[in-house]
């Protein structure tokens, strides 16, 4: 039996066996979008012609082999297909890439293989097709649920075809997140509420909840700076940001990272191998990836454009456009700033580790008498609820 063809047999629960241990991840970004939302800076592109998907996947599983070779044999805990908008592929191209991943690394049986999407009619048509591929998690692009909102954010779904593709999906795998974007303009924590609970009905066991954020280079950002909406101010934002933690806890999706909450048992083992500062590779235009190889932890950032990425990877293997050694240090400020986004925190000893040096007890115990900081069985550290709201200035202060 091949290793797809076991992920498909699979139990429902659990789907990634999740140890607590950091994990090696495979993340593959797709870069196309239908259209592109004003409030978005990820790298994404839109295209009037249809793509030309063989050849992006010849161009990936050319930087798949060469990554291959850069990390290793390494036992992979999950995949991660995001974008722009996969659910844009035929269900044959993302059969393709997790056969590559497959055959490079190896698949073990039940690991978690996730997918973002749009609720759009044309999107959800696929979501059979990307199961018999290999996919078991889902991660719906939501954003709102109701349609002047969805509207104001670029969606090109209205609410009605939200919870028709929730609904699909809940039916085709055996799990499913998805997205919402809050604290947009003139939302009261009334309205607010009744739509996370609205949401809360329809969610399966995962959803990702994250507040409207101006991004530079956006087109929210040139009609936020020339005054044509407002968002609301920090005190509100932070009364939000409360309230999504106390509803949530109360339907049995508590927090388990800043914007991200689930079932216990449900987390997203992918998402946790970047917060708890696993290994990563990044494969695709603009892909990210971080994995330790020779000389030490290694950051690949990769060429953006998607026709120039699949260029470079033909003449070169890879798409890479930048790299970095990570020292001891640039490695102990990256562990606190992913791990005190996460409610189970820090490991005081794996930072000492990494760094050769421990964090100063007196900054710590100072922290924890503002009410930032508190420790989690007397081994690891985490941000208290209002230490999430300030998690700039605290990872900036234990840092130091």
């Amino acid at each position: 039996m091949s290793a797809l063809a076991s992920i498909d047999s699979a139990p429902p629960r659990p789907l990634n066996g999740d140890d607590g241990s950091p994990g090696f991840g495979i993340y593959i970004h797709w870069p196309f979008c239908a259209a592109k939302c004003p409030y978005c800076d990820f790298n994404s592109h839109v295209r009037h012609r249809p793509v030309d998907q063989s050849r992006f996947v010849e161009a990936f599983l050319r930087e798949m082999e060469t990554m291959r070779g850069w990390t290793g044999p390494r036992e992979v805990t999950s995949v991660f297909i995001g974008g722009g908008t996969p659910s844009l592929m035929q269900a044959g191209t993302v059969g393709a890439l997790l056969e590559a991943v497959d055959r490079l690394w190896g698949l073990p049986d039940g690991i978690e293989i996730t997918m973002e999407a749009n609720p759009s009619s044309v999107d959800a048509g696929r979501f059979r097709g990307y199961r018999a591929a290999g996919v078991n998690r889902l991660s719906l692009g939501v954003q709102a649920l109701n349609d002047a909102d969805l509207k104001w954010l670029g969606r090109l779904h209205d609410t009605d075809e939200a919870l028709k593709a929730i609904a699909l999906a809940r039916e085709t795998f055996p799990r499913l997140s998805f997205d919402l974007i809050y604290a947009r303009p003139g939302q009261t924590p009334e309205q607010w509420e009744a739509e996370l609970r609205q949401a809360a009905r329809h969610a399966a066991d995962h959803m990702s909840l994250y507040q409207l954020t101006i991004e530079d280079g956006t087109p929210f950002k040139a009609l936020y700076d020339a005054g044509k909406f407002e968002v609301p101010d920090p005190d509100r934002a932070a009364d939000l940001f409360e309230l999504t933690d106390a509803v949530t806890a109360e339907i049995g999706l508590p927090a388990y990272e800043v914007s991200n909450h689930a079932v216990p048992g449900s987390e997203s083992r992918h998402n946790l191998t970047y917060w708890r500062y696993g290994d990563y590779a990044g494969i695709g235009p603009g892909a990210h990836g971080r994995f330790v190889g020779d000389g030490g932890k290694r950051v690949t950032i990769t060429e953006r454009h998607p026709e120039s990425w699949a260029a470079r990877v033909i003449e070169h293997g890879h798409g890479v456009v930048e790299e970095e050694a990570l020292g001891a240090g640039a490695q102990g400020d990256e562990l606190l700033l992913m791990g005190l986004r996460l409610v189970e925190g820090v490991d005081l000893a794996r930072h000492e580790m990494l760094t050769g040096r421990a964090l100063d007890t007196s900054r710590i115990a100072q922290l924890q008498e503002q009410g930032l900081l508190e420790p989690v069985a007397n081994s690891r550290i985490r941000a208290t609820l209002s230490g999430r709201l300030v998690l700039n200035a605290l990872i900036a202060e234990l840092a130091a």
